[in-house]
């Protein structure tokens, strides 16, 4: 077989950019940069994606370039109408290669933390465009549910001390949105709810 070399991608990447300028130029398409990037992005991500599923436990690293490709090439392919959730798209993107790290080996629970933390910052960004208020409380309130997270999810054990900066991130972050949403009044007694049954349910168990 022929071996493949430089010219030969140059080439095709050619061929794709005149075809797009000429399907834009035809009214068919718009964004040429936009789709012709985010098939690049997509060509390099499903490389590295075929990596990672031909051996995904000593690949596991290539889930970083694979996903974070992706997701760059999906938040290029949106359409304008939909360019206020780009950042959303991509920073979900992030968050998946934690996701897949923590997924595939339970041990690395720390892959939760920079996956809820990716995930977050993607929604943020998302209601800013959408709503152009102050959503700095929900960054917190996002960090909150993450060590949450960390304290719940399988993998590991003797993780409970993620309960007090969780449980702290939401309460702060819950005060820095009430002037957003009016919960306030509901939130309280769940906190409590929630803080006083984990304690309970903690007794029982050294208990039994």
């Amino acid at each position: 077989m022929k071996k493949y070399d430089l010219r030969l991608w140059i080439g095709i990447l050619m061929v794709l950019g005149g075809v797009l300028i000429f399907l834009q130029n035809l009214n068919i398409i718009s964004d040429v940069g936009g789709i012709f990037w985010g098939a690049i992005w997509s060509l390099v991500g499903v490389f590295f994606l075929y990596l990672l599923i031909k051996d995904r436990y000593n690949n596991w690293w290539a889930a970083f370039p694979a996903f974070t490709l992706i997701g760059l090439a999906a938040s290029s392919f949106l359409p304008d109408s939909l360019d206020a959730f780009s950042g959303l798209v991509f920073f979900a993107g992030i968050s998946l290669c934690f996701i897949w790290v923590y997924a595939t080996d339970t041990s690395r629970w720390w892959a939760i933390i920079p996956a809820g933390v990716m995930l977050t910052l993607g929604a943020i960004d998302a209601l800013d465009e959408v709503t152009g208020a102050d959503n700095g409380g929900f960054l917190f309130l996002g960090l909150g549910l993450t060590f949450i997270l960390v304290a719940i999810l399988p993998g590991g054990s003797g993780r409970s001390w993620a309960f007090i900066p969780g449980i702290a991130l939401l309460i702060f972050g819950a005060f820095l949105s009430a002037g957003a949403v009016g919960w306030m009044e509901y939130l309280w007694p769940a906190a409590l709810i929630f803080l006083g049954g984990y304690f309970v349910l903690k007794f029982f168990r050294k208990t039994a």
